[in-house]
């Protein structure tokens, strides 16, 4: 059931052509040719009906039987892609393949069939999926089915029709399917429909930005749910979409992808932060959705260099694996970036990254050669204060760099703070992934600000964002952990290039154990070098890529180390964090550091000169970075509500 990694050098791939693509090499052959080694690796793990698909890893919290259908609707969804954009032109095996899956699968009597969709239901995610995939090839497989197949098909489909989704990107499922229903003479609720659609203009925040859900929930299911579906509900109503409601949701695409172009470093990797990282290069959908609905202001040499950037990323690093499976991971096998709904077939949400070969292979997105990205000509800044971040880019390194002080993925009070590794540290980035110990440790210290207790760190939990403009953004929380008093820290960040000053006015009880940590930095093979002097840590990796904490104010009765862990990392098994320790002094004491992540040797040859900060009048600091560049930070005291 093996088969050899798909590589260049195993002759899985075709050639790269470097003058229509100059930056990745990569071609809609490519693609194809990716897609394809994908399909085929899945094709042993099928039972003997093709409507369950049971894949190697830990199952899912909804359990086998589902995960079963989960490998086939996704699949299912990549197959179509690939499918349609060829014009059915995949030789019948393909085609045949994915129709007496759905035969099965659909028939109650069969072996093999789907659970029924019920309120709440894992098959709610995975019916959107079929039913886009069986819009998009109509002709080479609804069309051609039976009648009974067909009766069956939209008898389980129609278990959507008065069900109870999660008011979540959820909502779009039952949207896409019903209006798939709508399409062949099935059941529906125009209502149901509408009603989803209405529930995503509730949660529009605004500069192309959705909150999924309730709360500040923002991350990459803006890119692979929120922005992607009403771009396909648009291709399945056809004649019956409302051309207002489209032309709004064409309108937010746009605007989205003027910031989701700035999140891809120059080696094609997204930056990590938010759930569900096993979808991978699925960031690159909206990028293809914008091409495919004339509603992106990208040139299309841009919008595919950075899609095949994100491709031709994880192809580079063996991804898929040595069986030609996408894992539970990010690169390797790594459950910490999982969720408890994730199974062994969630990767395959990936396939939507293949959108793109539904345009036409002469589309300009194909024929036109690549452009630069953001981050290829200039370092770039831009605040977006939707989701209350700052990104920060370098050209020299190609490091794009995302400070948070917005998002924290909570439903609104009165539910309760929490902590969570991938929405509330400060800082994630396109070539570092935050710590994850397993459950039951405490956090990691990497881009963290605690008060240290003998029962363990306290946890940033729920962020109150203030502001986010220009190079400066700034939010406040109430540290979690043991005791009851009503402590504060808010904090200010402002970027310049390659570097971040945070300053944090943190109030704690005399004597309180403050840490801060800088940027985790891991690998596979020789463990991190860790360089400490007084009130700075380093931690640099064998490839040049440094991470260094630098205490600029309060810092003085301090102490500096580098944090090192085992296991507790995405991008490799040895990680390591520079930290800085300081007893608090009571009342509300400011403190300011200087926090480097760089892959430049410039930059990384000495972090410590230049950088400083000194006091300018009560709770108002001037600081300076390394390149001499002042800069004033005040980051504010806010009043704690009188709980109740």
């Amino acid at each position: 059931m093996t088969a050899p990694h798909l590589s260049a050098d195993a002759g899985r791939l075709p050639p790269p052509d470097p003058t229509l693509s100059p930056y990745t090499g990569y071609t809609r052959a490519h693609w194809e040719a990716t897609a394809d080694r994908l399909l085929a690796a899945l094709r042993p793990y099928a039972g003997p009906g093709l409507a369950q698909y049971r894949l190697p890893g830990r199952t899912g919290h909804s359990g086998a039987w589902s995960d079963g259908l989960e490998g086939y609707a996704r699949s299912f969804l990549l197959a179509a892609f690939r499918i349609a954009g060829s014009g059915g032109d995949v030789g019948p095996t393909l085609i045949e393949r994915y129709a007496t899956g759905l035969a099965a699968g659909v028939d109650p009597r069969h072996p093999e069939h789907w659970p029924p969709i019920t309120d709440r239901s894992q098959p709610m995610v995975e019916a959107a999926s079929v039913a886009l995939a069986l819009h998009e090839t109509r002709p080479w497989i609804w069309d051609r089915l039976p009648d009974r197949t067909r009766e069956m098909a939209v008898d389980w489909l129609g278990g959507f029709v008065g069900a109870t989704a999660n008011d979540s990107n959820w909502r779009l499922f039952q949207v896409i399917t019903e209006e798939f229903l709508a399409s062949v003479g099935g059941p529906y609720d125009r209502a149901e429909i509408d009603g989803g659609l209405d529930r995503l203009d509730d949660w529009y925040r605004g500069d192309g930005w959705y909150t999924d859900g309730d709360g500040r929930k923002f991350d990459y299911y803006n890119a692979w749910a929120l922005h992607l579906y009403p771009v396909l509900w648009a291709r399945v109503a056809g004649h019956r979409a409302d051309p207002a409601r489209v032309a709004t949701h064409r309108a937010r695409l746009r605007e989205f992808l003027d910031s989701h172009q700035y999140f891809f470093g120059s080696d094609g990797a997204p930056v990590h932060q938010g759930r569900s990282l096993i979808y991978r290069y699925a960031t690159a959908a909206p990028l293809w959705a914008g091409a495919l609905a004339d509603a992106t202001p990208l040139p299309p040499g841009r919008t595919r260099r950075l899609a095949s950037g994100a491709l031709k990323h994880f192809t580079d690093r063996q991804v898929p694996d040595e069986k030609g499976l996408l894992s539970l991971g990010w690169y390797r096998p790594h459950l910490p970036v999982t969720q408890p709904y994730s199974g062994p077939a969630s990767p395959y949400w990936a396939g939507k990254a293949f959108l793109g070969l539904l345009l036409p292979a002469d589309h300009p997105v194909w024929t036109a050669p690549e452009e630069a990205g953001p981050v290829d000509t200039a370092d770039r800044q831009l605040a977006l204060p939707a989701p209350g971040w700052l990104l920060h880019s370098t050209a020299a390194d190609g490091i794009v760099r995302l400070v948070n002080h917005g998002t924290d993925r909570l439903p609104p009070p009165p539910a309760a703070s929490d902590d969570s590794p991938h929405y509330t540290g400060f800082a994630y980035s396109t070539a570092t992934a935050p710590e994850t110990p397993p459950p039951g440790e405490p956090p990691g210290p990497d881009n963290r600000i605690a008060l240290l207790a003998p029962t363990g760190p306290s946890r940033r939990g729920r962020i109150h964002p203030l502001y986010a403009q220009g190079r400066r953004a700034a939010s406040w929380h109430t540290p979690l952990g043991p005791g009851d008093e009503r402590l504060r820290i808010t904090s200010a960040s402002v970027v310049r290039g390659p570097w971040e000053i945070r300053v944090h006015r943190v109030e704690a009880p005399v004597g309180t154990p403050v840490r801060a940590g800088g940027w985790a930095v891991a690998c596979d093979d020789v463990p991190p070098l860790a360089l400490t002097g007084e009130a700075w840590a380093v931690a640099r990796r064998a490839d040049g890529l440094t991470s260094a904490l630098v205490g600029l104010f309060g810092w003085d009765d301090g102490t500096a180390e580098v944090a090192r862990a085992r296991g507790h990392n995405a991008y490799g098994d040895h990680s390591a964090v520079p930290v800085l320790t300081a007893p608090h002094p009571g009342g509300a004491q400011l403190l300011a550091t200087l926090v480097v992540l760089t892959a430049d040797p410039i930059v990384a040859a000495d972090v410590r000169t230049g950088a400083g900060a000194f006091l300018v009048s009560d709770g108002t600091l001037e600081v300076r970075f390394p390149d001499g560049t002042p800069e004033t930070v005040t980051p504010m005291s806010v009043p704690v509500p009188d709980p109740g």
